[in-house]
């Protein structure tokens, strides 16, 4: 009976490989002899695909980066509520359907947010990510060097979001947090079991903060005040 083949070796076999690492170990993790291992290859053989390591986790973030829903931009001018409460096409539903598609990717994957912080480079996802909200933005009316920081605000506000837990990085021991050094966190020691929802609420509050004050500026520009 012939021995069953091995899969061939491919790139998506090697992102999806490298992915785990990242996942569950850290960008540190990913090594050329790490990879081979998993996938039951030869080192030099990897190189018939990603000529670097970098290249590698540039891949793992692009293939992050994929997983963002854009459809909320197909139409040029956006959907969604802007609120979560339905109702309304328009730049800034798109951009709060937007955020929070993006926001839910990298929650899945934060230790690849590093990678990602770096900018779109030439990975093909990141790139169409801020092709379509900059199209956006400019086809609602935002000058384009406006639309430009709107881009580079929302990425920031997210990737930021993703990085760590601002509850998560307290700890559940009532003892750590003497009223009489930290007067006002006698409760912080809480926290840490109510993390994802103190998380997601933080970011439900900066974003629709965000989005508020983007409004005013919009309104502004559309009335033609001096200076907006």
């Amino acid at each position: 009976m012939a021995r069953p083949r091995k899969p061939l070796l491919s790139r998506d076999r090697i992102v999806e490989a490298a992915g785990v690492l990242v996942d569950e170990e850290g960008l540190e993790a990913v090594s050329t002899r790490r990879l081979a291992a998993a996938l039951g290859v030869s080192g030099p053989s990897l190189y018939n695909h990603f000529r670097t390591k970098d290249a590698i986790l540039e891949a793992v973030a692009d293939a992050v980066s994929a997983k963002v829903d854009l459809s909320m931009f197909d139409d040029g001018s956006g959907g969604g509520s802007g609120d979560g409460s339905g109702g309304g096409k328009d730049w800034r539903g798109a951009l709060y359907d937007w955020a929070h598609s993006y926001r839910e990717a990298l929650s899945d994957h934060p230790n690849i947010v590093p990678v990602l912080a770096r900018g779109p480079g030439r990975r093909p996802a990141g790139l169409r990510l801020a092709d379509a909200v900059f199209g956006a933005m400019t086809a609602a009316g935002w000058p384009p060097a406006q639309a430009t920081r709107i881009g580079a605000l929302m990425r920031y506000f997210i990737l930021g979001s993703a990085v760590a837990s601002f509850a998560g990085g307290f700890v559940d021991d009532e003892t750590a947090y003497d009223p009489a050094d930290y007067p006002h966190l006698g409760q912080a020691h809480l926290l840490a079991e109510r993390r994802r929802e103190v998380d997601e609420g933080a970011f439900e509050t900066g974003l629709t903060a965000l989005l508020d004050g983007l409004t005013l500026q919009y309104e502004a520009l559309r009335a033609g005040a001096p200076g907006a």
